[in-house]
């Protein structure tokens, strides 16, 4: 008897590990097939990073050298008190200043002297305020300049019948300002806005053989 139930223990046993392991089988089999026939998988795109840029090593400054150095742009202003050159010219921190828009006589022409000394006495004293517009053909700073109470040396000048407006640099703007008979007066300058430079070698030789015959009499 007791053989009989070590016998029927021995097959429920044996069938239990069969079953096990067909069951285990069948799992290993589901999952082969799923891998086999599932959808490919995608695969991500790298990411990019930015190219680091190689570090630059510091470059010495190099020395002063006097030669090859230049000037600094000029600035669109220069203040300070104005040395008088002529009747339309001045000198600011050493930089000749041609007054804008106005031609007023020569030093050696009629009436040069008495403009020099018109803005000599607008000017002194004060600090002027050159404002840069241009470069004319003599490589003089053009600028209009004021007084501190902001008037304009230029329309003063013109006002003091002692220059006259020169239309092709200030578009006519200080010829409402001139006076009676100036441009009959300041002939000269006038002369030389309209190109009329005979006029100015024609009195140029009156002048120089004036002075010969006066030379030529004291002796």
């Amino acid at each position: 008897m007791l053989e009989f139930l070590t016998t029927v223990l021995l097959m429920i046993l044996g069938g239990v590990l069969i079953a096990q392991k067909i069951d285990r089988k069948a799992r290993r089999f589901e999952r082969n097939v799923k891998r086999a026939f599932a959808p490919p998988k995608r695969q991500s795109a790298p990411r990019r990073t930015a190219p680091t840029a190689p570090k630059q090593k510091p470059v010495p400054s190099a020395p002063f050298n006097a030669e090859k150095s230049q000037p600094a742009e000029p600035h669109t202003e220069i203040s300070g008190p104005a040395y008088i050159v002529d009747g339309d010219t001045i000198k600011i921190k050493k930089t000749q200043i041609r007054l804008f828009g106005i031609d007023a006589p020569e030093l050696n022409h009629p009436h040069g002297k008495k403009a020099k000394w018109e803005l000599v006495g607008l000017c002194k004293g004060q600090t002027i305020r050159a404002v840069i517009t241009d470069e004319d053909d003599h490589g003089r700073t053009v600028a209009k300049c004021y007084l501190p109470d902001g008037r304009d040396l230029s329309a003063e000048m013109v006002k003091a019948g002692l220059a006259i407006d020169w239309p092709k640099f200030s578009g006519g703007q200080y010829r409402p300002l001139e006076v009676e008979n100036a441009r009959k007066k300041m002939w000269l300058a006038d002369a030389r806005q309209k190109g009329r430079i005979h006029v100015w070698e024609q009195y140029e030789e009156r002048k120089k053989a004036r002075k010969e015959g006066a030379s030529g009499t004291s002796n």
